[in-house]
């Protein structure tokens, strides 16, 4: 997605990916709704498969819209504490899960 692989800006720093599935590919697949910058910063908020719901409704994506907007405020230090409070996971591709 850092490489611009995105389906549909929803704008206020949300996208939505497309994700294939067995037997079903991109469109009949699942969705994920990320909040980003374009730059430092992913959060996965919600993921949905087609066929559970075709999209997200006004109310959900006003919502999302933000909690996007307070994820991408928060400060260096903030994130450390709401990862170490257990309000946020870190996920990193480049490293091992630690628990």
């Amino acid at each position: 997605m850092e490489g611009g692989l995105i389906d549909a800006d929803l704008g206020s720093y949300l996208v939505k990916k497309r994700i294939s599935l067995p037997g079903r590919g991109k469109r009949g697949g699942a969705r994920a709704i990320v909040a980003t910058n374009l730059g430092s910063r992913w959060f996965y908020l919600v993921g949905f498969a087609k066929n559970e719901q075709a999209n997200l409704t006004v109310e959900e994506l006003e919502a999302l819209k933000l909690l996007a907007e307070d994820l991408l405020s928060l400060s260096v230090s903030g994130l450390d504490t709401a990862v170490k409070a257990r309000e946020l996971k870190e996920i990193c591709n480049d490293q091992e899960e630690t628990e």
